[in-house]
């Protein structure tokens, strides 16, 4: 089987990359610079990619500044800090990037029909903090009809599968898979305040210290406050 994995370089689609390996996949990584905040998660990417030997990493350009409505693409938009995670649930955050996943999954389907791919990974998952709408189970079913109506592959008879590994995962159960596939967490990367080491202070990285902590376990990246 071929697969595309879409990789940000963080926990969770690091995890997905070592799933897909593990699955028996020939992986084809694809990352996206759409002039975030956090881009360095982009040398993360990089990094895994290299590490988990996949046959080809894409980086895909373009610019979603233009636009922003998202604290990880307008930097007048504060990021938030220090919340608990009953503040974290309470509404979708300022860090939701209109429309994200969507676009995502677009350029991996378009990059999966043109090497015959039969699988697109995304590390999606309904039970973090954010209840993002397009992490969502019903969302990716939806965008499944989608990969088999809007594809040649679709339509002949043999659709790309989206596998979402982790949809259904709490982030300690992740770290668990995580170890078991033997993902290298030193060269990941979940920090959204766009500096060079890990705020420690912004949700997705309390959520990642919160869960390794959980665990016993120490976050084996460097952290400027909390590590």
């Amino acid at each position: 089987m071929k697969a595309v994995i879409l990789l940000s370089g963080g926990l969770d689609s690091s995890t997905v990359l070592y799933q897909a390996h593990s699955d028996g996949c020939e992986c084809y990584a694809i990352s996206f610079d759409y002039q975030q905040r956090h881009r360095r998660e982009l040398e993360s990417a990089r990094l895994v990619a290299q590490a988990a030997g996949v046959l080809n990493h894409q980086v895909v350009n373009f610019d979603l500044r233009q636009w922003g409505g998202s604290a990880l693409t307008d930097n007048s938009l504060e990021l938030p800090r220090d919340r608990d995670i009953m503040q974290m649930s309470q509404n979708i955050p300022i860090t939701y990037v209109p429309a994200r996943n969507t676009i995502f999954l677009s350029f991996a389907l378009a990059y999966a029909e043109t090497i015959d791919a039969n699988r697109v990974y995304i590390g999606v998952n309904a039970l973090d903090y954010s209840g993002y709408p397009d992490c969502r189970p019903d969302y990716i079913q939806a965008m499944q009809e989608v990969f088999r109506l809007g594809t040649k592959q679709g339509r002949e008879g043999q659709p790309i599968k989206i596998v979402t590994p982790l949809i259904n995962l709490k982030k300690t159960e992740i770290i668990q898979l995580g170890n078991k596939l033997g993902v290298p967490w030193e060269l990941t990367w979940s920090c959204y305040a766009g500096e060079e080491i890990s705020c420690g202070v912004c949700d997705s990285c309390l959520l990642r210290l919160e869960a390794f902590a959980e665990l016993g376990l120490k976050d084996p990246i460097p952290y400027r406050v909390n590590g």
